[in-house]
């Protein structure tokens, strides 16, 4: 008579789970409680732990393996989502803000949400490849510069090697730095290969460089990388992150702040 088959170690289960996932992309907690012929409990404690990995993300009432973007949505379609997330990691990212420094602003909608917070800084020196935040500071006491370079008419900013020319030629002490997609065994991504060079001069000539990202675009990736995560000084993100994902990018030394609509922010 066959032998009837051991249970797996956890690791094993946590690898079929994986490969299940690789193959449905997502599946629910019912699905994989099914498939793995474990109970509910069992398979959220697994899907907690690959999370911590950077390998799956939950869902609600399941998880996924990390999505592709093939695309960045416009400025319009960008601007009317995670309103409240945005104003909190840019009040994060002020934080980081002294007098008299010198701070590249990227282009993106969260970090246009650090501009009305720059008027209460002496001295600063702006430096942006965002048309919108350029109008804002426009007349402002800031000494201000725009990079020039190509223009991105759907994102409404300039990309390219002109553009990281001009940041080249700059020392910066901080730069704060947007992004389409990030997670932890990739880092962050773009769709736009015109973006890469221009976050990455950008990066090279600051003293300090702080990815702001949204929750909602992590466990995404693209084509082009630009950094690892541990490239950045600091990581700051919004209360949307999970607990299982806050771990696992902590676990790597990562500085990561979690900002709250609140005003307050986890470290």
């Amino acid at each position: 008579m066959p032998q009837p088959q051991a249970p797996l170690i956890p690791e094993q289960r946590r690898e079929q789970l994986f490969s299940l996932l690789g193959l449905h992309t997502v599946l629910s907690v019912r699905q994989l409680t099914e498939m793995l012929g474990v109970s509910h409990m069992t398979v959220r404690r697994d899907i907690v732990a690959l999370e911590r990995e950077g390998r799956a993300y939950s869902v609600p009432g399941g998880a996924r393996i990390a999505s592709e973007v093939r695309a960045e949505p416009s400025y319009v379609d960008k601007s009317i989502v995670d309103r409240a997330e945005k104003a909190a990691m840019a009040a994060s990212a002020a934080e980081m803000i002294r007098d008299d420094m010198t701070v590249y602003l990227d282009a993106g909608t969260t970090l246009q949400q650090v501009v009305p917070l720059l008027d209460r800084f002496r001295g600063l020196t702006v430096l942006t490849n965002d048309f919108i935040a350029l109008a804002a500071l426009v007349g402002t006491d800031i000494n201000l510069f725009h990079l020039g370079g190509r223009v991105d008419h759907r994102n409404r900013s300039s990309v390219g090697r002109l553009a990281a020319a001009t940041l080249r030629g700059v020392s910066i002490d901080l730069s704060l730095i947007s992004c389409s997609s990030w997670d932890l065994a990739r880092g962050t991504t773009t769709p736009a290969e015109d973006k890469v060079i221009v976050k990455q001069a950008a990066m090279a000539v600051a003293s300090t460089s702080v990815l702001v990202a949204g929750s909602s675009k992590f466990g995404t990736f693209s084509l082009h990388r630009v950094a690892w995560l541990e490239d950045f000084t600091r990581v700051i993100t919004d209360a949307g992150l999970t607990a299982a994902a806050a771990d696992g990018i902590r676990d790597r030394g990562i500085d990561l702040v979690v900002a709250s609509g609140d005003g307050s922010a986890e470290r």
